[in-house]
């Protein structure tokens, strides 16, 4: 069974950073592609990032790219996202997810608020 748990959310400042972490267990994670997805309050979810299996390949939404990080630590099996100069407009539950067997499994979010 795939498993897919973030961490790392929370309260910061326009302007701050933060880190966020995917621990994944049923699959090894650079065998997959895995993303981040994020849905704000009375919004549909929006993709964030993608990187690829094998490679590494990255991919960002115009709205993060030259902000965002995203990385993957295969020792760990896990997978993260670092958000820089964040902005109010980045607050929502960010999910990450992988694409297994062609079902997206996604996790079930952790809350970033980037508010003053």
């Amino acid at each position: 069974e795939v498993q897919l748990v973030e961490s790392g959310g929370g309260l910061v400042q326009p302007g701050g950073s933060l880190r966020l972490s995917c621990a994944t267990s049923g699959i090894i994670i650079g065998s997959y592609d895995m993303s981040w997805f994020r849905q704000a309050p009375g919004k549909g979810p929006e993709w964030v990032s993608s990187i690829k299996s094998g490679g590494g390949s990255t991919y960002y939404a115009d709205s993060v790219r030259g902000r965002f990080v995203i990385s993957r630590d295969h020792a760990k099996n896990m997978m993260y996202l670092q958000m820089n100069n964040l902005k109010p407009e980045d607050t929502a539950v960010y999910s990450c997810a992988a694409m297994v067997d062609g079902t997206l499994t996604r996790g079930q979010g952790t809350q970033v608020t980037v508010s003053s």
